[in-house]
């Protein structure tokens, strides 16, 4: 149990000790007040323990937001400090070192411990009220701020995300946050909303595969139900401070999943009434994993990047302080929330290949308008790319042995093409071979040439930092190459089952490419370089479904026996260590405080 330390004799009548109680903290009082410190030693090393002036006047969810969050080594509000496990060295020499002075014993203690380089929390409390009153007078008037403000109202306000698209916040929002209380009280944890929200979706596309009116109406509300699941595991995380490594890794690895499936799902579904959309799904797929891999890559770029100033950004900040504008670029760009609403709309009401047409028109908008503003934004941007943000670059770029090769080989040569040339140089070889697969016959050795031209290329254009000003383009021009390949491939093949394998085989290998983007927003890199060579970099794989077209694409089905083998044996190689990984991470339990495209 969590051990809470007051610094001295409890006020009379105060609810302090309740109130830390009701929060899980064993409350523990010194007889004198240099017995702090001993009574802090005597806490078993693997438990949290905070330190509060006794004389503290607040609310509830004040102490909740400082004493609990899981997320941060220390943390503090006036006349309360908190320290987990890997802070407990640095507190205890905190409070032996700690000056005398006016304010509060944990006060002085945060203080000391930020001059000692140790970071510490201080939670946004808003209207919520924390303080140490300094006389009789002040606490009577700390005691009518604490009751003019109602905890809970903000607890639950508090629970939504600072950004959301415009269905979320004003659709589901409003109502999904109670559902949240209801869950927190209910003991339920945000990892179990979070598998019910993926059960959920699963069923929604289970019901698309019957190919049946009444299976579209049923999925599309249940894939609604899903959302607003979606979006209450979130809430609940931040209305009870139940942070975890691996419900952040559940929460956005289920989200790609749950598309995913439903887009299987549909196709399924109108395979069964005659009408094979497996290429506009597998299309859909590839399009919306090319749009989040532009945003990470050019978020990857700048978020560190020093002079970091454009005409560009700032005409999109003065767009951001009006009203209506910030709704409507909201909405355009097609965030989870709309995509999902119109998904279940057009299923319950349309076909699988209108929903699909829908959703490729709307999301090629939002790339061309989201990559077309970066694009911009890099051109006209001041700004010094960091050693950290081409290191992301590069693992976002997922180089297999054959690229590493070339990279190696071309370090040792002179006049290597400058910066600015890594994006010209992989869109170069990306479009050379996407050509090929397209135009030329299906298996021509051409087009395997053409794969060779564009391993090597890759090679190149990663020889040298991704330190450009384009250069966040060099991971998702990968991804378009790599999967477009596959579609086109599959989609010209004309063998039985090639699109529906060749789906899988994608959905494999850009799970592997969420998880290298998962990984580094948690701050403990890439995957290793063993799981990337065993997994074929996008290089390797490419070539090697190519090479399975020229050998195997006119022997009956053997093309899609190989491309499902391949599809195994990446989900195998990939899922196997990512679970490995997240269930044992040390990595920071981070949720996403914007709305996901």
């Amino acid at each position: 149990m969590s051990i809470a330390i007051l610094t001295g004799p409890p006020v009379p009548g105060s609810p302090l000790e309740g109130d830390l109680r009701s929060l899980g903290f064993d409350v523990r009082t010194p007889s004198e007040a240099q017995d702090t410190a001993a009574l802090l030693a005597a806490v078993p090393a693997g438990e949290r323990v905070a330190v509060v002036d006794p004389r503290f006047v607040g609310h509830v969810h004040t102490l909740r937001l400082a004493l609990t969050d899981p997320r941060f080594a220390a943390a503090s509000v006036p006349g309360a400090l908190t320290a987990k496990p890997e802070a407990r060295a640095s507190l205890a020499w905190a409070l032996t070192a700690v000056p005398e002075g006016a304010e509060s014993l944990p006060d002085r203690i945060a203080g000391a411990l930020e001059a000692d380089g140790t970071a510490v929390h201080r939670p946004e409390l808003g209207s919520l009220v924390g303080t140490v009153p300094a006389d009789d007078a002040a606490r009577v008037d700390a005691q009518a701020a604490v009751a003019a403000v109602d905890d809970e109202a903000v607890r639950l306000r508090s629970a939504v995300k600072a950004r959301d698209g415009f269905f979320t916040t004003f659709c589901i929002s409003p109502y999904s946050r109670y559902i949240a209380r209801w869950c927190a009280r209910r003991g339920f944890t945000p990892n179990q909303v979070t598998t019910a929200s993926l059960l959920t979706a699963l069923i929604a596309a289970g019901c698309a595969a019957t190919g049946t009116r009444g299976g579209f109406i049923a999925a599309g509300a249940l894939l609604i139900f899903s959302f607003v699941l979606d979006c209450t595991d979130g809430q609940l995380a931040r209305y009870s401070l139940q942070y975890s490594t691996l419900g952040a890794w559940l929460d956005a690895t289920f989200d790609r999943a749950k598309e995913y499936a439903y887009y299987a799902g549909l196709a399924i579904g109108a395979t069964r009434g005659g009408d094979d959309v497996w290429a506009l799904a597998l299309g859909a797929m590839v399009l919306q994993t090319c749009r989040h891999v532009v945003d990470f890559s050019f978020n990857e770029a700048n978020h560190d990047a020093t002079a970091n100033t454009s005409p560009t950004a700032a005409l999109s900040d003065r767009l951001d302080s009006v009203g209506w504008t910030v709704w409507v670029r909201r909405m355009i760009v097609l965030p989870i929330g709309e995509r999902w609403a119109m998904i279940a709309v057009l299923t319950a009401a349309t076909t699988p290949r209108i929903t699909f047409y829908a959703l490729l028109i709307g999301c090629a908008f939002a790339a061309c308008y989201t990559t077309a503003g970066r694009v911009l934004r890099s051109l006209t941007r001041r700004a010094q790319r960091t050693d950290r943000a081409a290191r992301a670059l590069a693992d976002l770029a997922d180089s297999g042995p054959i690229a590493e090769l070339v990279a190696r080989a071309m370090g040792r040569l002179k006049g290597l093409p400058p910066y600015g040339s890594r994006a010209l140089i992989a869109a170069e070889g990306a479009v050379l071979l996407t050509a090929a697969a397209w135009f030329l016959p299906f298996g021509s050795l051409w087009t395997v040439a053409a794969a060779a031209f564009y391993a090597v290329g890759s090679g190149v254009a990663v020889a040298l930092p991704l330190k450009g000003a384009l250069d966040w383009l060099v991971p998702p021009v990968f991804r378009a190459a790599e999967y477009g390949t596959v579609l086109i491939l599959a989609a010209k093949s004309g063998v039985d089952g090639a699109l529906p394998a060749a789906f899988g085989l994608v959905a494999a290998v850009a799970y592997h490419h969420y998880d290298t983007v998962y990984r580094i927003r948690g701050g403990t890199g890439a995957p290793p370089r063993w799981l990337v060579r065993t997994a074929g970099g996008h290089e390797g794989r490419t070539l090697v479904v190519v090479a399975l077209a020229a050998v195997l694409g006119t022997r009956n089905t053997d093309f899609t026996v190989a491309l499902a083998v391949l599809a195994v044996a990446v989900a195998l190689v990939v899922l196997g260590e990512s679970i490995r990984f997240w269930v044992s991470s040390g990595a920071p339990a981070v949720h996403d405080e914007g709305e996901p495209a």
